[in-house]
């Protein structure tokens, strides 16, 4: 009886990390594809006007409060609306499980991710990438080669912010994921649960791991980026 209860503690705190983890890391791959091609789409836009109603567009999810963005994700993807219905047609459903959580980070993540990559992009010298285009390479070419590598500082603190939000994330994904033990009850979550439940102690914990997991992973990617940094520095110097 005892092993079974201590096995169902271990469970009930194991699981939000988990989750959580799982959450941020699946979600930083589509924050990063997609406010990286984002970011780089608008810069070589010439459209003044478009660029900026575009970039308000973006940075809209960062200036509102996490449960507005959670509302519209709701009102979108909900079992009762027409997307929402054409998505269960194929098998597809984007509220109340592990995908929703998903889907509320990346959309909360993503301004940070697109302001940082296009400042990383605008701070590159053009005259690099119009020496480049003299030479005959092509825009592909100079993105990959040139433009990104330039830019890795920058897009690797978007990613760090990014990842910390998601991770982080409470208000959008409990109005669309809900606050489902063992499905879709991250660490904020539990947190607001063990609070709400008179349960101090275990919430005390979750905020030490999510502050221990959150400055380990920022230390060691700060780290790894700027040995990175130096070296590409060093190799460009040559």
């Amino acid at each position: 009886m005892r092993g079974n209860n201590y096995d169902t503690i271990c469970r009930m705190i194991i699981e939000p990390i988990l989750i959580s983890l799982k959450t941020a890391s699946v979600a930083i791959i589509f924050t990063f594809v997609i406010g990286t091609s984002l970011a780089y789409m608008v810069c070589r836009s010439k459209n003044e006007q478009a660029r900026a109603v575009f970039d308000a567009v973006l940075t809209l999810p960062l200036v509102l409060p996490p449960t507005v963005a959670g509302f519209f994700l709701l009102y979108i993807f909900g079992v009762r609306r027409p997307l929402g219905i054409l998505l269960a047609e194929i098998g597809v459903k984007l509220v109340f499980n592990w995908q929703a959580t998903v889907l509320a980070a990346v959309v909360i993540a993503l301004p940070l991710m697109y302001r940082s990559a296009r400042a990383a992009f605008e701070q590159v010298d053009p005259i690099y990438l119009e020496a480049a285009r003299t030479i005959g390479l092509s825009e592909r070419k100079i993105a990959a080669r040139l433009l990104i590598p330039l830019s890795a500082p920058g897009l690797t603190s978007g990613a760090i912010l990014s990842f910390s939000r998601g991770l982080g994330e409470f208000g959008a994904t409990i109005m669309i994921a809900g606050n489902i033990a063992g499905v879709s009850r991250t660490m904020p979550l539990a947190i607001y649960s063990a609070v709400a439940g008179g349960r101090e102690e275990e919430a005390y914990g979750y905020v030490i791991i999510l502050v221990l997991v959150s400055f380990l992973f920022v230390w060691s990617l700060n780290i790894f980026t700027d040995a990175h940094w130096g070296k590409y520095r060093l190799r460009t110097r040559r």
